[in-house]
């Protein structure tokens, strides 16, 4: 960094914004990204055209969204069963997190040993993850070992063996976690954050649990919820690669045909966040984090395609929108500014965040707040829009169809939001139809509300 961005910089740290829910964003060289838009964006839509979803379905009624390609010997496989951390039980916060750690540690005649010799020999890659409204899966494998692999995949999701001493050994690392985060300063923030916009409701609970739930978890509590959870009514399947529908049909009955039919999922109820107030996490830090929360829209909302358009002019352009040329460009208050809609399957909320100097933050959040309050007033321009089109529609093929991973995981998403398996031929007239005056409506709505504040760092106006 040269003495002239120093002084650009004043106020700005070193150290790159993190999203909610997201890997670090990380400052890009300019150059970098036109490049990947010069380069990639062609290939990917190139390779999105020319892409086909199948529908496959097996003789047990299961259903698969297909992508075939032949072109190299891997097959990508995602899943997700409805439910997820909203389903642990009041003081057994943690199990699905708890469950998920331990579907590679042993299932069917395989202990933990056992099962990991059989998936290192069969060189695939197996995961779980509990998140807040579903439990999700994947595995990526060479064809030619698609047997074996798959296999073990059947196992661990039709019999996993929860034996003692891998739970003990799981709930040992989730526990350590646990009592690093007490002492750090974001992620004591995030737990006040959650429990003061949503209060008493699953979403305000830790994921991960405490050290008393996970405590007071057995063997028999993660059998239970495991056959309440995995069961076919509630599954989404996506596959991409080497494989062809009729194997496919056949694989699906072998994974998933002998699971229950039903769920047992306890209701969850809609909530909206708790607005208009401010939560302080006072620390001694040289950076304050700084965080708005505002209304957000749900995903089959008429309205959604006109938030995805403001949203990106607001914030989600990492280099053009403008809390990225306010924040940064202009006064160099922080090295990042972005916005963001969350969509939960029971809540939606528009997210601003920054960090900045700590004696800086007073003076950036006003100035966050007036580029909120002019975009709700006044809305975007028409160049805005059509700029924002553009990237939006572009975009998705790199970052939703760029690998067999990213494009098995969309298609598993589509089924979640029931978007139909022609959503990708649509989703560019769907945005393009969105008009000014809809995206100028939707600022309005979004952002006319006072939002929620949260301060971490410094009390505002302190030397910090």
């Amino acid at each position: 960094m040269t003495n002239q961005h120093r002084g650009a910089f004043a106020c700005a740290l070193p150290s790159p914004v993190v999203g909610e829910g997201r890997p670090k964003r990380h400052a890009t060289p300019l150059a970098t990204l036109v490049f990947a838009i010069l380069f990639l964006i062609p290939t990917a839509l190139t390779a999105h055209a020319a892409m086909t979803i199948q529908e496959v379905k097996s003789e047990k009624g299961i259903t698969a969204w297909l992508v075939e390609d032949h072109t190299v010997p891997i097959i990508t496989i995602q899943f997700a069963f409805d439910g997820g951390a909203t389903q642990d039980p009041a003081g057994q916060e943690g199990l699905a997190n708890l469950m998920t750690g331990l579907f590679a540690e042993g299932a069917g005649d395989l202990d933990s040993d056992a099962f990991q010799v059989k998936l290192e020999d069969t060189g695939v890659e197996m995961s779980f993850e509990a998140q807040r409204d579903g439990i999700y899966g994947s595995m990526r494998m060479l064809s030619e070992q698609q047997d074996a692999a798959l296999d073990l995949l059947r196992l661990a999701v039709n019999r996993p063996r929860f034996d003692q001493a891998p739970i003990d050994r799981t709930r040992a690392q989730v526990l350590t976690g646990i009592i690093a985060n007490e002492r750090d300063p974001e992620a004591i923030a995030k737990r006040k954050w959650l429990r003061a916009i949503y209060g008493a409701h699953p979403y305000s609970r830790p994921d991960e649990g405490t050290k008393e739930s996970l405590a007071a978890i057995t063997p028999a509590d993660l059998r239970a919820f495991h056959e309440a959870i995995f069961a076919r009514d509630g599954l989404h399947v996506a596959v991409v690669g080497d494989i062809d529908a009729k194997t496919l049909g056949r694989k699906l009955d072998q994974l998933f045909g002998d699971l229950p039919q039903k769920q047992t999922l306890a209701p969850v109820a809609d909530v909206d966040p708790k607005l208009g107030q401010q939560v302080a996490v006072d620390y001694d830090l040289p950076q304050t984090s700084l965080k708005l929360a505002f209304p957000g829209v749900k995903r089959s909302a008429p309205d959604f395609y006109a938030a995805v358009l403001l949203n990106q002019i607001l914030g989600n352009s990492a280099f053009t929108s403008r809390l990225w040329d306010e924040v940064r460009e202009k006064r160099g208050l922080a090295y990042g500014a972005y916005s963001r809609l969350v969509d939960h399957q029971h809540s939606n909320v528009l997210v601003v965040k920054t960090a900045t100097r700590s004696d800086c933050a007073a003076e950036t959040l006003k100035l966050v707040r007036e580029v909120v309050k002019e975009m709700a007033d006044e809305g975007p321009t028409e160049a805005e829009l059509e700029a924002s089109k553009k990237y939006v529609i572009g975009a998705y093929a790199i970052l939703n169809l760029g690998s067999s991973r990213s494009m098995a995981a969309t298609l598993v998403d589509l089924q979640l939001d029931k978007l139909g398996i022609d959503y990708i031929q649509r989703r560019a007239a769907l945005i393009n139809q969105v008009t000014l005056d809809e995206v100028k409506a939707a600022a309005r709505k979004l952002l006319s509300t006072e939002p929620a504040i949260m301060v971490v760092g410094p009390p505002l106006g302190g030397k910090g």
